[in-house]
């Protein structure tokens, strides 16, 4: 569901007056939380340019990348369904999916470092800011109220939303994954293993996660108990085991090439 639609349902109960102030400052700190996940990224690259700078082009590819790429699976996931609402161009304009932009992020990178002959691998790099800049925009999530849990029965992880209702902790549940990874990451690369492939893990770990995340989230759903998010979070496992074997070979190569 377009957080917009979320905030509005969440204020119901509310004064007109309480609820707009609060969806403004919702907003407002959201907006703020996105962007502070691209500052950070953008910090983190700017340092890894100045060793080559063609990695300048690969990080606005995969910026731009993954921008179109969550607004075209949010799209086929969810937004069509607005396609006769009066507000449907508010709901456009503001959903997005993170399963798109891992996907749309990838794909623009790989053409890019092609037309741009760079032979290096960049993804050991993305691993480590991605899940930063996940966790900062689910924090976002957080405070404007979107993304939720399905309804639950009250329990100790349960969280209660601004109607008071009882919900699965969607959005903390997001964040411990990604704090698990960001050390799963820090462990490798201290180890110095799987180089070059922890980019194609975080895609198999984080498909395989949203995959089973969903069917306690709260979203629209388009085969049965199955949602468009699911069918997304498929394919970005699938990428991931793709590029994961696909790249295999060739380091076993150089390891062999090196003794």
């Amino acid at each position: 569901m377009p957080r917009s639609t979320r905030v509005l349902e969440s204020s119901m109960g509310r004064g007109d007056g309480a609820a707009e102030i609060s969806t403004k400052v919702q907003a407002s700190l959201y907006g703020w939380l996105m962007l502070a996940g691209i500052v950070v990224s953008i910090v983190f690259w700017s340092r890894l340019a100045r060793r080559d700078e063609r990695l300048l082009a690969v990080y606005v590819a995969a910026l731009l990348g993954a921008f179109l790429g969550a607004k075209v699976v949010y799209f086929f996931a969810e937004g069509y369904q607005h396609l006769g609402a009066p507000d449907r161009w508010l709901q456009l304009a503001t959903g997005k999916t993170i399963l798109g932009g891992l996907l749309g992020g990838y794909l623009a990178v790989e053409i890019v470092k092609r037309l741009a002959g760079y032979p290096g691998v960049t993804g050991d790099w993305f691993a480590a800011i991605v899940p930063v800049a996940i966790i900062l925009g689910r924090i976002g999530c957080w405070f404007h109220g979107c993304c939720r849990g399905k309804i639950c029965n009250p329990a100790w992880f349960t969280v209660t939303d601004s109607a008071g209702v009882t919900r699965w902790p969607s959005v903390p549940v997001e964040i411990l994954f990604n704090l698990a990874m960001i050390a799963l990451f820090f462990l490798l690369r201290r180890n110095r293993r799987l180089s070059g492939q922890h980019f194609h893990i975080y895609l198999m770990a984080y498909g395989g996660f949203r995959f089973l995340h969903e069917f306690l989230r709260d979203e629209p759903k388009v085969f049965g108990a199955v949602s468009g998010y699911q069918i997304a979070a498929l394919l970005v496992a699938i990428l991931g085991v793709w590029a994961f074997v696909r790249r295999r070979p060739a380091s076993s190569r150089t390891v062999l090439a090196a003794k």
